[in-house]
């Protein structure tokens, strides 16, 4: 189809163009102008007389099951599995919702006559573009022409080249086969894999919630394997000698070395240069001592090229490396620098080489940074321009190794009001950028043999020197390049070396033994993560299958940041400091997969073997209909091995504990489910303490049990869930039972009621005071599970409470320590804490706890976004979500119980709130975006609602918060029915009945605001 052939276009309808991004569309707007005419810009679209361009936000569909075959967690069980739908459906993705109905009515106009498929040239970007297409259609076909522009550079010509080019939608229905099959596949696995797993580990009760997936489990069997080499690693004694010889024009070191070592395949720590006895390294130290010795070197020049550009996983590493920026955080930030600043290229691409036209663009960017006011980066872009730095080269121009995308690169936009970690990711990719296109650094690299000719034998000692004659691309990093040729303390690294005349003798004047021990692999940290990770296919034994992996890993460059996270997230690795570390749980997960047999859950074979057959489906010479056959019979056989296993344990290398059994001091030993009492010799069926190891879904860590053991409590700990998949903390307590006359294990959620009810004194008085109450400024104490006010319970001083000040200490499954507390009471706010999760979205967020004098109450207080809110038009809420959304912003008084509570309110208020928005969504157009109320404005109350809220001017949804806070605070939910209120005299005359519902609030307070 050519671009300007309007007649064409005027028989069939416009033509709506789809983009993957909202910046790519714009681009393809551009470059079509100048052929096609002037666009008139829209919320959602550009339009001329010839095409629509629009565009998704990446995936705004993912696929789910049928109704029909949708078991929702709890109900997980082997009864319902394998689940092998017969077709998928389509769901929207939550967050672009809006967008999706955008592209949705534009593809079902009827002047639209035909589809251009503009999205990434890749099978995701097709994959995304056939599901909006399927979506549109419905249950018929939409029935609308497709064609694919397929770009690999975005330059102007190279887009109008592309539509010129279109290929057909045959052409292309090979890879949309594929994508297919990778995303449907992946959702059989997934889903399959963790509930069959998971209703293993549920068979004793409770439900413990075991994930698998094609990349999260290979990518954890990384980590474990390398943490098991790290247990069972035993270190061994070695040693090295240092030497330092004396030259006419200074000293230099050396260090010892065998030049007759050959490497042991059976055993890497056997090195050149290391002795394994502390007599034979000391003789030799002693021998060489104050002896001379003869000196040969070679020198030559060598050099350094620059490293090549940027993709995701380099820059996810090197920022991790330089800043300790997770993945997922180098990500975000990147994202920003892409989205919200226009500074750099998209960043969700796996090349690190830029299309062949883009030379012209590059000049423009470096004379860009010339002229910007960003100093530390000028001079260097100044430099290539003057020099004539720029210049095509197969190793950064190379429009085979351009994929989806090109490499991360700077824009021709100059940033301003980067904040300090944007400027630092900024920084890296702009010096990157420039360094691949300045000349390598150059070397002169010697390496010097000193020889000590004894009695017994020569021994040779090697000093090598590495000296930067020209710095080249180097010179742009200023005094980071100092590390490349810094003074070694080894003797044998780079360093600038002494000269030594030809023929000269050199004096031995020190020689020392120096004793070490040989080290276990580090652990991963992000950075080697991901380089593993993008190296998986490497380590595949299978010629073919390695290939296929050859430039895919495991996972893609956009989603390896989450999918750490997701194991961090679901407990299988915990983050210190820049280490990844295994927990118990993702060991008892290998376990369990070694066991069952199917262990190619966690081989990254199973990646290649998917990308062996997708790579031939794409290329016609694999049926979508046999690839899936083989995915469901494989899902099947995991099913059936995980359902039918029938033994009581599963073989695996068990610990076995030093804290002894509580109940009759035996040996306690670990198996697959439980820790259980051997008896004293460790051997028998012992008394018959046990417990299991993951109460409530939580897996305890070996020093978990060994102090729990020891002190017959443990927590708070979090990562609890209960039956219905809710997560929870708690303390947990080993108690005498008497009815079994053993110990068991409980959980303690504390009753700090039973000394209130009771009339029991408590006493204060080891307690530190950890503030004044901010109700009636007496002292407050730790008490039970809670910090609550020394006049809100009976004491000795007041047997009569006074006041009902009282907070947890576990909130939403933030614990809230004695430090936080006491700064809550001094100054009124707790510092960010980033633990609490949500009980209606189950998700983390970070929030203060500050003192609301106007509620009386603890609250939470979030932090300032550093991004300005758009100015959109405002959805109104409905009175129900209002409702909703106030009733669940209280902080104070949620202890274990008040979580609870709260979890019942959100849930049950969300269940009846959704008629009632429909309803009002159906009714209701927003034409103008709605106003917050100036301080003071709202609406008035009335006389009775005055009553219980005050008369000052209100907006509604803080008269529905103040309402639940007098009814929460006179216990008026009735004992029964918490959705139920009991009027008392004031709220008898706002309800006009002695009991209402709490859902009927809302449209009670609409009757009594002016």
């Amino acid at each position: 189809m050519k671009i300007t052939d309007s007649a064409k276009n005027a028989a069939v309808g416009k033509t709506l163009v789809i983009a993957e991004k909202p910046s790519v569309a714009q681009d393809i707007v551009r470059a079509l102008t100048p052929v096609a005419g002037k666009f008139d810009k829209h919320d959602d679209h550009f339009e001329n007389d010839s095409y629509v361009v629009s565009s998704a936000v990446g995936h705004l569909l993912e696929i789910q099951a049928p109704e029909a075959y949708d078991v929702k967690r709890g109900k997980w069980s082997f009864a319902h599995l394998p689940v092998i739908p017969p077709h998928f459906d389509l769901k929207p993705v939550d967050k672009t919702k809006s967008r999706l109905n955008a592209v949705v009515k534009l593809a079902k106009r009827k002047d639209v006559g035909q589809l251009i498929n503009a999205c990434d040239a890749g099978r995701e970007g097709e994959l995304i573009f056939r599901l909006i297409e399927q979506y549109a259609g419905g249950a018929k076909p939409l029935g609308k022409p497709v064609s694919r522009l397929w770009l690999q550079s975005m330059t102007p010509q190279a887009i109008r080249d592309g539509f010129k080019a279109l290929r057909s939608d045959a052409q292309m229905q090979p890879l949309a086969d594929a994508a297919r099959c990778r995303s449907e596949a992946d959702w059989l696995v997934g889903i399959n894999g963790t509930r069959a797993m998971t209703a293993f580990n549920s068979r004793d009760g409770g439900f413990f919630l075991t994930t698998v997936g094609r990349v999260q489990t290979p990518t954890l069997s990384v980590v474990v394997e390398r943490e098991e080499l790290i247990r069972a690693f035993m270190s061994r004694d070695y040693w090295e000698i240092h030497a330092t010889f004396a030259a006419q024009a200074g000293d230099y070191p050396g260090k010892w070395f065998d030049p007759q070592h050959k490497r042991d395949a059976d055993d890497a720590e056997k090195k050149a240069d290391r002795l394994w006895t502390q007599r034979e390294a000391q003789a030799i130290a002693d021998a060489v001592r104050g002896q001379s010795a003869t000196v040969t070197e070679e020198s030559k020049p060598t050099t350094q090229a620059s490293p090549l550009l940027f993709d995701l996983t380099s820059l996810q590493r090197e920022a991790n490396g330089k800043f300790g920026f997770s993945a997922k955080t180098t990500l975000s930030i990147a994202q920003s620098l892409y989205e919200r600043h226009k500074a750099l290229t998209y960043p969700r691409t796996d090349s690190r080489a830029l299309p062949e036209d883009y030379v012209p663009v590059v000049k423009e960017t470096f004379e860009m940074l010339a002229n910007s006011g960003m100093r530390h980066l000028a001079p260097h872009a100044l430099t290539a321009l003057n020099n004539n730095y720029i210049r095509s080269s197969k190793r950064i121009f190379d429009n085979s190794k351009v994929s989806d995308h090109f490499a991360i690169i700077p824009t021709l936009q100059a940033p301003s009001g980067l904040s300090e970690a944007e400027q630092k990711l900024y920084d890296l990719v702009v010096k990157r950028f420039m360094a691949v296109f300045f000349p390598n650094a150059e070397y002169q690299v010697t390496t010097r043999i000193s020889t000590v000719a004894t009695a017994g034998a020569a021994h040779n000692f090697k000093t090598e020197g590495k000296v930067l004659v020209r710095p080249g691309w180097l010179a742009i990093y200023g005094k980071e390049a100092a590390d490349e040729v810094a003074d070694a303390k080894d003797g044998d690294k780079g360093q600038s070396l002494v000269p030594v005349a030809p023929g000269e003798k050199v004096r031995t004047e020190a020689a020392d033994a120096k004793g070490l021990k040989t080290r276990p692999p580090a652990r991963y940290s992000e950075a080697t993560l991901l380089g593993a990770m993008e190296g998986a296919g490497k380590t595949v034994e299978d010629d073919e299958l390695r290939q296929a992996m050859q430039e895919k890993g495991l996972g893609t460059p956009a989603t390896r940041a989450s999918i750490i996270e997701g194991l961090i997230s679901e407990k299988y690795m915990l983050r210190e400091g820049r280490e990844l570390i295994p927990t118990a749980k993702a060991f008892q997960l290998m376990t369990l997969l070694r066991g069952l047999g199917v262990q190619e859950l966690s081989k990254a074979e199973l990646t290649g073997e998917w990308e062996y057959k997708l790579n031939q489906m794409e290329h016609g010479k694999l049926s979508r209909t046999a690839f899936m056959a083989e995915i469901a019979a494989m899902t099947e056989r995991i099913v059936k091995k995980a359902k039918e296993y029938d033994r009581d344990t599963v073989p695996g290398n068990y610990a076995t504990l030093t804290s002894p059994c509580p109940n009759c001091a035996g040996v306690v030993k670990e198996n697959y489910r439980r820790y259980a009492c051997t008896g004293l010799d460790g051997q028998t069926d012992g008394c018959g303490f046990s417990f299991g190891k993951t109460p409530a879904g939580r897996t305890f860590e070996p020093a978990e049990v060994e102090q729990f053991l020891r002190d017959k409590k443990i927590g708070p700990l979090d990562g609890f869930r209960s039956k219905a998949g809710w997560p929870f903390t708690a303390e947990m307590v080993i108690k005498f039972d008497e009815e079994t006359k053993n110990y068991k294990l409980e959980f303690d959620f504390g009753d700090d009621k039973k000394g209130e009810e009771s009339g029991e004194l408590v006493d204060f008085g080891e307690q530190t005071n950890l503030g004044a109450c901010p109700k009636c400024g007496s002292a407050v104490f730790e008490h039970g599970k809670n910090y609550v006010c020394g006049k809100s319970v009976p004491t000795d001083a007041q047997p009569t409470p006074s006041c009902d000040f009282k907070t947890g200490q576990i909130i939403l499954q933030q614990p809230i320590e004695r430090e936080q507390m006491h700064k809550l009471l001094a100054t009124g706010k707790t510092d960010l804490l980033d633990k609490f999760v949500s009980m209606r979205t189950r998700r983390a967020f970070k929030a203060m706890l500050v003192w609301d004098a106007t509620a009386d109450k603890v609250n939470f207080e979030f932090a300032p976004s550093k991004f300005p809110p758009r100015k959109t038009a405002a959805t109104p809420l409905t009175r129900a979500a209002v409702a909703t959304k106030t009733a669940a912003t209280s902080a104070g008084g949620t202890g274990a119980k008040g979580i609870k509570g709260l979890k019942a309110g959100t849930t049950s208020a969300k269940a009846a709130a959704k008629p009632a928005a429909k309803k009002a969504a159906a009714k209701t157009v927003a034409t103008t975006p709605r106003k917050a109320p100036a301080a003071g404005a709202g609406s008035t109350p009335s006389a009775a609602l005055a009553a219980v809220i005050g008369a000052k001017p209100i907006a509604r949804a803080q008269v529905i918060k103040k309402l639940w806070d007098y009814i929460k605070a006179n216990n008026l939910q009735d004992a029964t029915n918490k959705r139920a209120i009991n009027a008392d005299a004031k709220l008898l005359a706002v309800f006009g009945q002695p009991q209402v519902s709490m859902f009927e609030l809302a449209g009670i307070v609409g009757r009594h605001l002016g």
